[in-house]
């Protein structure tokens, strides 16, 4: 040990080293660092055998033990830290349980008769399912750890049927002969189909897997080669604005249903976009069934009315088609035909005062294009781990599957909002349906097969706001999801009859529609949910780590490129988006196959978050209002209301229990433990994180907690 003390005096001479123990027993020290006669003292020999080196260690000793001291200190610490996170966890766990509030209860949009409420034994059907393999699988468990302290302890690798048999039958056990049975039944009859499933997943999987590394191929190429859509420049002049550029006859329509939180900041943004007044019209489309939200937001189209700005309010007596009756109804009125184009907004949205400047002017001298599409930024992005999770797929959708078909197939699906439509496009296609819940998705598809083209803007953006409870958002993915595979029934028979090209058919039918909407929620729920713990029960069937960790992982790691700032989260994104596979693959189910919850619109909760720019403006507006003739009894309408949403929320608010996904976190825990009897090491650690994540998504412990 002579020649490293030697060392570590030479790079540590004179220099102190303070340790500060946090717990008031300690106190604090300064422990000075060797010098030479510490390691060897005067008249000691420097080498060989003698007192020095035996008087040196004993003192570096007791340095050596107080900092080990101050690491027990340290790790002592972190297990306190851990046992409160977990005492926390626990206690949240008590406080769902005893509110005792299920995704089974009647929701409130049921009760108010604003969705369509689901079959009980429609809704029962996939959670009886995961019921039965939960059963199994801890039968199952049971009956593994019994045989493996018997010592059959038999891998995935290794498993010999004549040997089993052999060895279980020389033993006059009826245990010895079950098990022995229970093995002769997997090996003939249970793995191959769970096998050949297995395969098929994975290649399913691969596929998929293929089409993200194309598309972020794609995004490469777009980014280093600056390709973007840039519109023909006009040199007349308008007469208004004394402005050089493009002023067609824009409407602007604002559809929203008791959208009390944010109708104000949505109406302003779009009273302030900055387009001549004469060729600009806003129409607020209110689909209210509250008398107070209607009376207030009427009230402000009042406000923005005496300010000069061109804004009719429309309220619909018969309430029909959801989003699409009401613009449908809008664009049945006989002052449309005056205008050109037509720019929708959702009632959380604010677009920047140059929105209109920034995207229409692509539609001169380009008579095929039917739609300019903006992306979407978030003032709420960073609130929360459901939030930031949200937006690095919604960075990936807008950054990467948009921006690559718009510029290499001029058609993507329209997002609903923030983007500009030709009026002629619009009406050559049919107009508005109500018969899906896409009705977004379903024009563009139809806009698409007429031979209208489409630009997608990376760099327009409009800002607006995500989901801050998951039941907000779990309602809002099951309306994406189901609606997609509506649209693709009644879709599929004009798409095999239209005239566009057999290449653009195959974008349709089998990207746009199959592997996107309909292959991603079904594998992703299938091979990581169902089939991957049940290889733990038949080890014959395997899925290669590969399949489990590596492959996953990468695919992570593209979808999260588009947001770099959340690279921290990019294993809590892993496992959320396996967990929301549950959500999304019933949501296919019943859009597929039409049933109850297929055509069920639930509005998606807002909380009305703004921007620092956005305050400031509307303050400004407000103080204008203020001196202006603004009703004086509308402040204190809106303290009342503000008082009686405030006591209805302690009241109505709650975080539910979802039972699927707790069955599903009980099966893969249970999976996880067996997997432990075949020491299958990222089998294992995958299985604990996933069961993990379902039991905190479960629990409803992810986004909005509602003390």
């Amino acid at each position: 040990m002579a020649p490293s003390l030697d060392s570590w005096a030479k790079q540590s001479k004179g220099t102190p080293v303070v340790v500060k123990m946090e717990n008031l027993n300690w106190s604090m020290l300064e422990l000075e660092s060797p010098s030479d006669e510490d390691i060897f003292p005067a008249g000691a020999p420097a080498t060989g055998e003698g007192a020095a080196p035996e008087r040196t260690r004993n003192k570096n000793a007791k340095q050596l033990t107080w900092v080990l001291l101050l690491r027990a200190h340290r790790a002592a610490g972190c297990l306190a830290s851990m046992a409160a996170a977990f005492l926390g966890l626990a206690s949240a766990v008590r406080r769902r349980v005893a509110a005792g509030r299920t995704d089974n209860d009647v929701s409130e949009a049921s009760r108010l008769g604003g969705g369509v409420r689901e079959s009980p034994t429609l809704k029962a059907r996939f959670y009886t399912c995961t019921k039965v393999f939960l059963w199994l699988s801890i039968v199952l468990l049971g009956f593994e750890v019994a045989a493996y302290f018997k010592g059959w302890h038999y891998g995935a690798h290794n498993v010999e049927l004549q040997h089993l048999l052999a060895t279980s039958f020389s033993v006059k056990g009826v245990f010895d002969r079950l098990y022995s049975k229970w093995v002769s039944i997997r090996v003939e009859y249970l793995a191959p189909p769970l096998q050949f499933l297995a395969n098929a997943c994975i290649v399913l999987f691969l596929i998929q897997s293929l089409d993200r590394l194309v598309l972020c191929l794609g995004c490469f190429w777009i980014k280093f080669k600056n390709i973007k859509p840039i519109p023909k420049e006009d040199a007349s002049v308008d007469v208004e604005s004394g402005e050089k550029g493009y002023f067609p006859m824009v409407l602007v329509q604002l559809p929203m249903c008791n959208e009390k939180e944010v109708y104000q900041q949505s109406i302003a943004a779009v009273c302030n976009l900055d387009w001549p007044k004469s060729k600009l019209l806003i129409q607020v489309l209110d689909d209210s069934d509250d008398p107070t939200a209607q009376s207030l937001i009427k009230e402000e189209v009042n406000k923005w009315q005496q300010e000069g700005a061109r804004i009719v309010y429309r309220h619909r007596v018969i309430r029909e088609g959801y989003k699409a009756g009401n613009l449908k109804s809008a664009m049945n009125c006989s002052y449309v035909k005056e205008y050109e184009f037509v720019s929708i907004f959702d009632a959380d949205f604010q677009p920047a005062p140059d929105f209109l400047k920034r995207t229409v002017p692509h539609f001169k001298d380009n008579d095929e294009l039917g739609l300019v599409q903006a992306r979407w930024s978030f003032v709420n992005k960073d609130e929360n781990l459901l939030t930031r999770l949200q937006h690095i797929n919604l960075a990936f959708h807008f950054e990467v599957e948009q921006q690559v078909n718009g510029v290499f197939l001029n058609f993507f699906g329209f997002n609903g909002t923030a983007g500009v439509w030709r009026i002629k496009a619009l009406e050559d296609s049919g107009g508005w349906l109500e018969r899906t819940t896409v009705e977004d998705m379903d024009i563009a598809v139809r806009a698409h097969l007429h031979g209208w083209k489409f630009i997608f803007l990376n760099d327009v953006e409009a800002q607006c706001e995500l989901p801050e409870s998951y039941e907000a958002y779990r309602k809002q993915q099951h309306r994406w999801h189901s609606g997609p595979m509506q649209l693709f029934r009644l879709c599929l028979p004009a798409i095999i009859k239209s005239k566009i090209s057999i290449w653009k058919k195959f974008n349709l039918i089998f990207l746009f529609f199959l592997l996107r909407k309909l292959i991603l929620p079904f594998y992703s729920f299938t091979l990581f949910c169902i089939i991957l713990p049940m290889t733990m029960f038949v080890p014959e069937a395997e899925l290669p780590a590969w399949v489990v960790c590596y492959i996953p992982a990468t695919m992570s790691f593209l979808n999260i490129l588009p947001a770099p700032k959340s690279f921290p989260f990019i294993v809590p994104y892993l496992l959320f988006e396996n967990t929301m596979s549950v959500t999304k693959f019933n949501a296919m189910i019943s859009g597929l196959f039409q049933l109850g919850s297929a055509y069920e619109w639930v509005v998606t909760k807002k909380s009305g978050r703004s921007s620092e720019g956005d305050l400031l403006s509307l303050v400004e507006k407000e103080t204008k209002h203020k001196r202006g003739n603004s009703a004086p009894d509308l402040e204190a309408l809106k303290e009342e209301i503000s008082r009686q949403e405030k006591k209805a929320s302690r009241k109505k608010k709650h975080n539910r229990i979802y039972t699927k996904e707790l069955t599903l976190a009980f099966l893969l825990l249970t999976a996880s433990a067996r997997s432990l009897l075949s020491a299958q090491g990222v089998h294992f650690y995958f299985l604990l994180f996933q069961g993990i994540s379902f039991l905190l998504v479960g629990l409803d412990l992810i986004g909005e907690q509602v003390e």
